[in-house]
């Protein structure tokens, strides 16, 4: 078989597989939907593309459609307060991608007259839209050829050509491979197919090789040593902060004051702290009382682990908060808390 000849089974036996077995997912229009006439909605689109970074589909989906209900439409995303569509996002993690997902909504709405570029250039010049994202949207919201490469297709075009270059070097190699096999008479169906195809059997460990269309091609599968593959550097050892975490409650609630805008979980919610570093925590509290331990949250970020000790006291009868204020206890869960501050408040039942 000429590696031309491969390549156009490799394509063929993919889609045939997606025509068959690929994910119905909300916001996909799948072969049959188009053929009642649905077309894909790219603002959909683009929410979903924004809400998976970093978050498995069971997750998302709630979100998406919750979004979808509050803000049909981009105008209407554009149009709502930050502070709401930060509230609506907690839990989803990653916040720089909501402020971002606002922004985008705004730059779309008033440069775009609130209509998706359907380039890749145009996608890229919009916030919180990167390289993956725009192709992504490329092809799932406008059936473009595009170079969809993301954790899943790494995992399959690694295998299929036992690539033993680690990730992150191995990258170029596998974007030129993945390319070379994309199809361009149904890009944005070969895009989200060699995407289900990682997710559903190209898995991590026990990949179900017996139900996969590229069996035939996997040279890893021929060896026997499918979960080697990708490789990957040695990861370093993630440094640890530290911080105490100062919880006051009243009977007005609990003190709550928001992060700046730039920085780690910028914009949201948080119980004070001091400052995060690497050695002993020190500092004072907000006033002089009787401070009871509630024990350390550990959380960990991209980059570090956060240990924080939690203090917490009552809030004398003439304090008031220098910044900040107070949420009501039943208000909390609709409050844009980041996941290590719920931890925080929970922390009092220790």
């Amino acid at each position: 078989m000429t590696p031309s000849d491969q390549i156009d089974r490799l394509r063929s036996t993919l889609l045939d597989w997606y025509d068959r077995e690929g994910r119905t997912l909300p916001w996909r229009v799948r072969p049959e939907d188009r053929a009642r006439g649905r077309v894909a909605d790219p603002y959909a689109v683009w929410l979903s593309e924004i809400m998976l970074q970093q978050t498995t589909v069971p997750h998302a989906t709630p979100y998406w459609f919750r979004f979808l209900d509050l803000w049909p439409r981009v105008d209407d995303l554009a149009a709502a307060p930050r502070a709401d569509v930060m509230r609506e996002w907690a839990g989803l993690g990653y916040y720089a991608r909501a402020r971002n997902l606002h922004a985008c909504a705004g730059a779309v709405s008033e440069d775009h007259d609130g209509r998706f570029p359907d380039t890749l250039e145009g996608l890229r010049a919009l916030p919180g839209i990167g390289e993956y994202t725009a192709n992504a949207i490329l092809a799932a919201a406008f059936d473009k050829p595009a170079s969809v490469v993301d954790g899943n297709v790494e995992r399959v075009i690694t295998r299929l050509y036992r690539i033993n270059t680690p990730l992150p070097k191995a990258k170029p190699e596998i974007r030129r491979l993945a390319s070379a096999i994309a199809s361009p008479d149904r890009p944005g169906d070969y895009a989200q197919a060699i995407m289900d195809l990682g997710a559903t059997v190209c898995v991590p460990r026990t990949p179900g090789c017996a139900a996969c269309p590229w069996a035939f091609a996997c040279e890893a599968r021929a060896a026997g040593d499918m979960s080697r593959y990708p490789l990957k550097e040695k990861k370093k050892p993630k440094p640890v902060r530290r911080g105490i975490a100062w919880l006051v409650r009243s009977p007005k609630g609990v003190w709550l004051r928001q992060r700046p805008d730039k920085g780690l979980l910028g914009g949201m919610m948080e119980v004070p702290s001091t400052p995060w570093g690497e050695a002993e925590p020190e500092g004072d509290p907000p006033f002089a009382g009787e401070w009871a331990d509630r024990g350390e949250v550990r959380h960990v970020f991209t980059h570090f682990e956060l240990r924080l000790s939690v203090r917490e006291a009552a809030a004398l009868p003439d304090w008031e908060p220098d910044e900040g204020g107070w949420v009501r206890e039943k208000a909390l869960e609709r409050e844009a808390l980041p996941s290590v501050m719920r931890k925080v408040v929970a922390a009092r039942s220790r």
